[in-house]
Parts: structure tokens; C-alpha cells; sequence
């Protein structure tokens, strides 16, 4: 009886070896950046934020324009204090205008982020769920979010393999 309750004992305790969990990590964030496609999505990214920006700085020097304009007249006193009034609210309304376009264009950059990185994003994570599942991980947790793991044992670093996925060097 001892001897079939220690062979029970033993098998179950090597099942539970067997069956052994096993988690890996990988730095999402670097991971991304060490895609190809990656640094094609970031020089689409900053030719659209450079054309948007052109559009802004062209505003802006026209305002810059208008206020030197503006300040050089109202200085020689020829201006009644109606029209420096109107002046003004037509330069605090064109300033508006600028702060309006910067806000739009910074909406527009990360919309257009979005749209870019989108899809090498789910790309990154389906090569991920096949590593996971091909070498028998039951988690991979993300090393770039902060306070993503508040403890854990040693994992593996599964960043070779997902590369290897991709086809990366």
C-alpha cells in the first residue's frame, strides 16, 4: 500500500513537471523598431508631418508679416483707434486660426501614425501568438509597458524567435 501510494505520489509529481507553465517576455516597442517596414511607415510618417507643417509655417510667416506691418503703421499715428481695434481682433483672429492648424495637424500626424503602424502592429502580434504557440508558451509579457509585471521569475526572451518569424537579422 505505501509503495502504491509513493508510486502515486512520484508519477503525479513528474506529470506536474511535465505540465510546467511556460511564460517568455519581449519589448514589444523594440521588437516594432527593428522591423523593416518600420522605418518605411516612420519616412512616410515625417514626409506627411513635413508637408502639413510647410502649410503652418507659411501661415505663420504671413502673421509675423502682418504684425510688423500692423505695429510700423500704428506707430506713424495715421490709424484712428477704431481701425487699430479692428487690426487687432483680424491678428488675434489669424492667430487663432494658427493655433487651430497646429492642433488639426497634430490630430492628422496621429491619425496617420495610426494608419501606418496599424498593420505591422497585428503583423507583430500574429507572429508572436504563432511563436507562443509553436514553443509551448502559455504568456509573453510585454517589458516595455511600465508596471506591466510587478514580479515574476525568470523568463525567456522570446524577441530571437519573433524575429526569426519575420525574417529579420
Amino acid at each position: 500500500m505505501k509503495r502504491m501510494l509513493l508510486t502515486a505520489l512520484l508519477l503525479s509529481g513528474l506529470m506536474t513537471a511535465a505540465t510546467a507553465q511556460k511564460y517568455g517576455h519581449l519589448n514589444f516597442g523594440n521588437m516594432l523598431s527593428l522591423m523593416p517596414q518600420t522605418k518605411t511607415a516612420d519616412e512616410q510618417l515625417a514626409a506627411f508631418q513635413k508637408d502639413l507643417e510647410a502649410k503652418g509655417e507659411k501661415m505663420a510667416v504671413e502673421f509675423k508679416g502682418n504684425v510688423a506691418k500692423f505695429i510700423a503703421e500704428s506707430q506713424t499715428g495715421t490709424m484712428s483707434p477704431k481701425e487699430q481695434q479692428i487690426r487687432q481682433d483680424t491678428l488675434a483672429k489669424e492667430q487663432e486660426a494658427i493655433r487651430a492648424y497646429e492642433q488639426e495637424v497634430a490630430m492628422k500626424v496621429s491619425a496617420k501614425r495610426e494608419e501606418l503602424l496599424k498593420p505591422l502592429i497585428d503583423m507583430l502580434e500574429k507572429a508572436i501568438a504563432d511563436v507562443a504557440k509553436e514553443n509551448g508558451y502559455l504568456l509573453i509579457f510585454d517589458t516595455s509597458s511600465f508596471n506591466a509585471i510587478l514580479y515574476a521569475k525568470e523568463t525567456d526572451d522570446v524577441l530571437p524567435l519573433v524575429k526569426k518569424k519575420l525574417g529579420i537579422q
